[in-house]
């Protein structure tokens, strides 16, 4: 494949000084950036290591969207909703996106380059590095899965995917290519199994939620697995986290709207480091938790949160913002923000988002359980989640999601009943455009003049095109269309 050039947007710090202080300017270091000789300030630089980009600008693009009234809209939303290539570079969209998760991927290799040369405990050189190859595992496959085709094991060899990074950025313009999925791939497990095999608690005994722990390291590879169709590898890494109790790893929600004082202190229970289900905590730079964009429509949210096969409340519905004129949304994020300083009123608004939680991997365990055939296996892990969702009462079977969907197949009843448990679990949260993606499923978008768009289920648009300076000026080879 040939060689490509990417662009690698980085800040220079320039400094201009008088003749007579270049002899003092020479003798300084010419940037601003941190020089790696120990192992605590190699762990210090991780901490950018975690993208400040959301991907949530695939919720308007998925099919739990309307258009809602009375929200605001910039371009690059309606670009979002529209399935367009969009050009804007600002938060929320696809190229914001690209250059934070490439970012990220930097600071983790600046330090995997001189990890292992760094003086210090073997133990703890052992921990940092596990945290540098799990971001940058973890930043790849989210810009595989978003800039590139699902995986496909016969064409995975030939599909466009993207590049892999795996050396520190020292030249301003440096030669790249546009790696194959199946490349990608392999790298990802690669680099994840070798930080799974090293990660070390207790280095982040005090803010282990921030990092890549032991447990998100193991959702990392139950996700991975999933989306390879790998499903024995998928149990394998699932029951290594969920273990012999996993009910410990799901929300008791009726718990938590009971401990509520008010809204936003049920938003700060859901989203607590405490909570044993949350798994990996990322700070986001977003605008998409605020009365923007496109919403479920009243009768969207109310389909989903109201009908079920056990003909019981579902306790994820309640409570809701109101979103527009017309739309509604869990309450689910934190609304914070950040001064640019102290005495300034501009800054940028933020919020922390759940990377990584139990629920997801108990769901993955679930459907790798029904594509082996496995049902009763199945069957218990879905009946755990339904007792937190639901109501203890619940009786969760086979003959029930049969009749409910009106099928006699039962790994097509349980398969309907898995992919509406993760619309409703992680709406709002972008796990939704991959099963899109990798379920074939089509989607209709309504305009504001009623008439509607769509989505087909083998669509090219599905396929985020890369951002317009990697092409034009990068020279990559954009995403078919």
């Amino acid at each position: 494949m040939k060689n490509h050039i990417i662009i690698k947007v980085i800040c220079l710090l320039v400094l201009v000084s008088v003749l007579p202080a270049c002899n003092e300017y020479l003798e300084e270091t010419p940037d601003n950036r941190v020089e790696l000789n120990t192992l605590q300030k190699a762990s210090q630089l991780l901490t950018n290591g975690y993208s400040s980009g959301s991907y949530s600008f695939t919720e308007w693009m998925g099919d739990l969207v309307s258009f809602t009234l009375g929200t605001s809209k910039q371009p690059q939303y309606t670009e979002a909703y529209q399935w367009e290539d969009g050009t804007a570079i600002s938060q929320d969209t696809p190229t914001y996106y690209w250059t934070s998760a490439y970012e990220a991927i930097a600071h983790a290799n600046e330090v995997l380059s001189v990890i292992d040369e760094l003086p210090g405990d073997e133990d703890r050189r052992e921990a940092v590095k596990a945290e540098a190859l799990l971001i940058r595992a973890y930043g790849h496959f989210m810009l595989v899965n978003l800039f590139a085709k699902h995986y496909n094991a016969v064409s995975a060899d030939t599909d466009l995917g993207v590049p892999y990074v795996e050396e520190p950025e020292t030249e301003f313009i440096k030669q790249y290519e546009r790696n194959t999925i199946a490349e990608v791939y392999d790298k990802v497990e690669r680099d994840m199994l070798e930080g799974i095999a090293l990660v070390n608690d207790a280095f982040y005994a005090n803010s282990g939620k921030y990092h890549f722990n032991k447990n998100a390291a193991l959702a990392l590879a139950s996700r991975f697995y999933l989306f390879k169709g790998d499903y024995e590898k998928c149990l394998e890494y699932s029951s290594q986290l969920l273990g012999s109790n996993p009910e410990a790893f799901v929300k008791d929600m009726a718990a938590l709207q009971q401990q509520k004082i008010n809204t936003e202190d049920y938003v700060r229970l859901l989203n607590s480091p405490n909570e044993e289900a949350n798994l990996l905590l990322i700070r986001q730079i977003t605008n998409f938790h605020l009365n923007v964009g496109f919403w479920p429509s009243s009768a969207i949210y109310q389909s989903l949160f109201q009908n079920n096969p056990f003909n019981e409340d579902d306790i994820r519905g309640d409570p809701a913002y109101v979103r527009g004129e017309d739309g509604l949304s869990l309450t689910r994020f934190e609304f914070l923000f950040e001064r640019s300083s102290l005495t300034s009123n501009v800054g940028f608004n933020y919020t922390i988002i759940l990377a990584f939680r139990g629920e997801e991997v108990l769901l993955n365990r679930a459907e790798s359980y029904v594509m082996q055939n496995r049902f009763p296996e199945a069957i218990a892990d879905l009946r755990v989640l339904a007792a937190k969702r639901y109501g203890s009462d619940v009786k969760v079977s086979l003959e029930t999601l049969q009749n409910y969907y009106g099928t006699t197949n039962s790994q097509e009843a349980c398969m309907n009943y898995i992919r509406t448990e993760r619309m409703k679990e992680f709406m709002h949260e972008g796990l939704r455009w991959f099963d899109i993606k990798r379920d074939n499923v089509e989607v209709r978008h309504v305009l504001q003049d009623g008439s509607i768009i769509t989505l087909q289920a083998d669509d090219l648009r599905k396929v985020i095109q890369i951002p317009e300076a990697a092409v034009d000026v990068g020279s990559l080879e954009p995403n078919p269309r």
